[in-house]
């Protein structure tokens, strides 16, 4: 195994070797790889720690060591094995583990705008049938009008109309609630299934600026960028009040096509991005003193001159729905776990960026209230 291998890797390299080895009779890497239709490189790799496999893979070997030796793992193993495949993917800095990490996130962001579509189905029907009820409520009260207007001379079918019409004035009402209410969700689930969308549309742009620095170098989605000269190039704003945090996102930035500028805080960040109009990008952490990444972020898009610039938050309290839910609503395009890959920073930047170089002077057509950054969308979805 590589000896640069991180704790958490060579303790997951070290129980998958264990497991292999339990394979009856002992076949050899190639042979395997050929029963599961793996490139024996491949195979080599996930031994050797150099690149963490899908889970898959591990149930897989799992089932051949339990059918071999005509038993079944124990929760025990694989809940152990599922930690330590946990642990590795966390702290793994491979280019691999970058673009499987896209994935997971394009799959949740799939998933997200399928279910949003479904509900904005449900609760259109729903708003359909209100109103088409509402529709009869007033052509039965406009026939109680008629009826009434024949036999007003009446006394005992005044008194009959008088209730009948109450009747029908409070479910009518009753419906208009019904329906203001239902109408707020339904815009509700329509603007979570575009930002799911603009989600998807920029984790396919990240994943392929991630299979480029793995080598795959797939078709571009992105008309080429001129070569950089001073005036091309963008700036990208990092902020967090840890020193030795801003070192190592520097470290990690270095060797791209932007400027990097840094500092320690939300007003600071505040300060430059009055300074500086080239700034593409913005990198916040969330956990700060005194003004935090949320506040910052709301300052920022209450700006008219810094609204639209795209938001990656870098928080070490996890990618919750909560947390992600915040995020979002106070701007964010992007979310980060501590600790960061630098190939999936890497790789968001690189997109962000150029995506900022092709639009930069062109006109954003924003959509209301969602997304912020609605020039992320694909020029063909941009409503006129």
């Amino acid at each position: 195994m590589n000896p640069d291998l991180n704790e958490e890797c060579r303790a997951f390299a070290e129980a998958l070797r264990s497991l292999f080895a339990g394979l009856r009779p002992a076949v050899s890497m190639r042979r395997y790889s050929a029963r599961r239709h793996l490139s024996p490189g491949a195979l080599s790799r996930y031994l050797s720690g150099q690149r963490i496999p899908p889970w898959q893979f591990v149930q897989d070997l799992l089932t051949d060591v339990g059918a071999d030796r005509g038993s079944v793992a124990t929760m025990e193993t694989i809940e152990l094995l599922r930690s330590l495949h946990a642990a590795a993917q966390r702290t793994s800095a491979s280019v691999y583990h970058a673009v499987q990490q896209l994935q997971f996130q394009l799959a949740e962001a799939d998933r997200l705008s399928r279910r949003s579509a479904a509900h904005s189905d449900v609760l259109g029907e729903a708003l359909l049938d209100k109103n088409h009820r509402i529709a009869d409520l007033e052509l039965r009260l406009n026939q109680l009008e008629i009826d009434w207007a024949r036999e007003r001379a009446r006394a005992d079918e005044v008194t009959i109309y008088a209730g009948n019409r109450d009747d029908l004035l409070l479910e009518r009402q009753a419906l208009k609630k019904e329906v203001t209410r239902l109408e707020g969700e339904l815009a509700e689930a329509l603007r979570r299934q575009l930002a799911a969308e603009a989600r998807c549309e920029l984790l396919e742009r990240q994943l392929v600026a991630a299979e480029q620095q793995a080598g795959e170098d797939p078709p571009r989605l992105e008309p080429p960028i001129p070569a950089g000269t001073p005036a091309s190039r963008p700036r990208v704003l990092i902020v967090d009040d840890q020193p030795a945090n801003l070192v190592a996102l520097e470290a990690v930035l270095a060797a791209g096509d932007w400027e990097v500028l840094a500092v320690a805080s939300g007003p600071d960040a505040l300060k430059a991005l009055l300074q500086h109009n080239d700034i593409a990008v913005i990198i916040l952490d969330v956990q700060m003193p005194g003004m935090d990444g949320y506040e910052t972020a709301v300052q920022i898009k209450n700006r008219a001159q810094t609204r639209d610039i795209p938001i990656i938050f870098v928080t070490a309290i996890g990618d919750s729905a909560e947390n992600s839910l915040r995020g979002y609503g106070a701007g964010a395009v992007d979310f980060i776990v501590k600790p960061l890959d630098p190939w999936v920073l890497r790789a968001k930047v690189t997109v962000l960026t150029g995506m900022y170089l092709n639009y930069r002077g062109t006109p954003r057509t924003r959509v209301p209230d969602y997304p912020e950054n609605s020039w992320l969308l694909p020029a063909a979805r941009q409503p006129s």
